[in-house]
């Protein structure tokens, strides 16, 4: 008999990645082998799931009408075979995670190496975005971004301590133009700026006097949502960005780059791991958490 769940996981793969390349990358198939699983699907249920274009594809009203009551009904069957993992001696499985681009920290930092030699079944599959998304949705299982911009309806563990933004240059941009002193002189600066997608507008850049938060709408001579190339263009003279300190410590100590308007650049809470809290967290999942409130808590 066939089975009924057969291509389901395939067709949901497809939905969340709109395409059939991006989702065979996702499943670890070719975009062809894909195609394939969907025709079956699409031949045995009698209905056109999706409509191809040479460039991407979409749901058919059928196939939106399917994947809003397969993906919950999915996504509860996985989560109980995972819990099943939990009968095991060591959790297992893929962990998927979408993380914000600028917690390079958290990534090229030990924790994570730490925790995969820890759980040496646990595989990771990280997504690394700035781009804002619905994680359920998306098919991830948690994310890690900055906290005051996470939903309060998540579950938001610890994974740094504060964070500071500071402005940065280069001794070459300082030698032809004066430090600024307050930041609404940085309106005078040629400024290299980032934005979290292309259709996203500029950064405004964050600040603190006397206890009141404000931000400055900077001239940006440079605007991209690359962090790392704008580091680059601001040591090479260009102007000014601003970055966290944690990225920009060494070269500021090796007097690569000069900080400016510090007294201006206070604290604020660092990254956190979240998740839905109505989703049942897999084995993979709690032991990640109770790993990053061990490391925390040393």
């Amino acid at each position: 008999m066939v089975d009924d769940l057969d291509g389901m996981s395939v067709f949901l793969a497809v939905a969340d990645a709109r395409g059939f390349r991006a989702a065979g990358d996702r499943l670890g198939v070719s975009g062809s082998a894909v195609s394939q699983a969907i025709q079956r699907l699409e031949a045995r249920l009698g209905v056109a799931l999706v409509q191809r274009t040479t460039r991407s594809i979409r749901l058919t009203e059928a196939g939106e009408r399917l994947y809003a009551s397969a993906r919950p009904a999915l996504e509860e069957l996985r989560a109980a075979v995972a819990a099943l993992g939990e009968m095991g001696d060591e959790p297992r499985g893929t962990l998927r995670l979408h993380v914000s681009t600028a917690a390079d920290t958290v990534l090229a930092g030990p924790l994570l190496a730490g925790f995969l030699t820890r759980h040496p079944h646990v595989r990771l599959d990280l997504s690394v975005s700035d781009a804002v998304i619905d994680i359920v949705a998306a098919g991830f299982d948690a994310g890690i971004q900055l906290g005051e911009v996470i939903d309060r309806d998540m579950i938001a563990v610890p994974v740094t301590g504060d964070i500071r933004l500071v402005v940065v240059g280069a001794p070459a941009y300082f030698a032809r133009r004066r430090a600024p002193t307050h930041p609404r002189e940085l309106v005078e600066h040629d400024c290299v700026n980032w934005h979290a997608t292309p259709d996203a507008p500029p950064y405004r850049w964050e600040f603190t006097e006397a206890g009141r938060d404000f931000s400055v709408a900077v001239r940006s001579r440079v605007l991209s949502d690359d962090p790392a190339l704008n580091l680059r263009l601001v040591r090479a003279g260009v102007g000014l960005t601003i970055a966290y300190e944690d990225q920009v410590r060494d070269e500021i100590a090796r007097g690569e780059l000069v900080p400016v308007l510090e007294e201006f650049s206070t604290p604020f809470p660092g990254y956190y791991l979240y998740y839905p809290q109505r989703r049942h967290a897999s084995p993979a999942l709690r032991a990640l958490v109770d790993y990053l409130r061990a490391v925390r808590w040393r």
